[in-house]
């Protein structure tokens, strides 16, 4: 049986109060802040279409330029039988108010946040995303210098998860 491929996409967006910023309510009550984005579904036109849609179903903003992608993510999990690839895009130019309504009930919050403060909210994030952005955090660096990120991940259970980054 082969490994589930999903394609995910994350969003960059920064205000004058910092990073944007969403809460997930996760199965079985867990909770994590990761930037906004989900899985891009086959309907959508691109992946800049599907961020696109995802940024404003969960936060209310819409991004109307894009810059990216600055870095991917490959995250395999052979014993969850899935693999994932994920690319992170800046918001250039977004417009709306912040609200928080998505249609999959898994982000409940959004706060612009200080970079200073963000380390703390991510640190219950797996460390396929608490990684990459941390690096992003304090680098800041733009498209022509994307990076790539590789993880293998093992086990079955989440709070028992060994993480390797390749």
């Amino acid at each position: 049986m082969g490994l589930v491929e999903w394609t995910v996409a994350g969003a960059l967006v920064e205000s004058a109060e910092g990073l944007l910023l969403v809460r997930n309510e996760r199965r079985g009550g867990r909770t994590d802040w990761s930037t906004p984005g989900g899985v891009i579904d086959a309907t959508d036109a691109s992946l800049r279409h599907g961020l696109t849609r995802e940024v404003e179903e969960e936060t209310g903003l819409r991004v109307v330029e894009w810059e990216g992608p600055l870095y991917t993510v490959v995250a395999t999990a052979p014993d969850l039988g899935w693999v994932m690839t994920c690319e992170v895009h800046r918001a250039l130019v977004f417009e709306g108010d912040l609200h928080v309504d998505d249609p999959d009930g898994i982000v409940v919050e959004a706060a612009f946040t200080a970079a200073d403060a963000c380390g703390d909210l991510l640190a219950l994030c797996a460390p396929w995303v608490r990684e990459p952005l941390a690096d992003w955090i304090s680098d800041r660096w733009g498209p022509a210098e994307a990076r790539s990120y590789t993880y293998d991940v093992f086990g079955a259970e989440r709070d028992s998860l060994r993480v390797v980054r390749t």
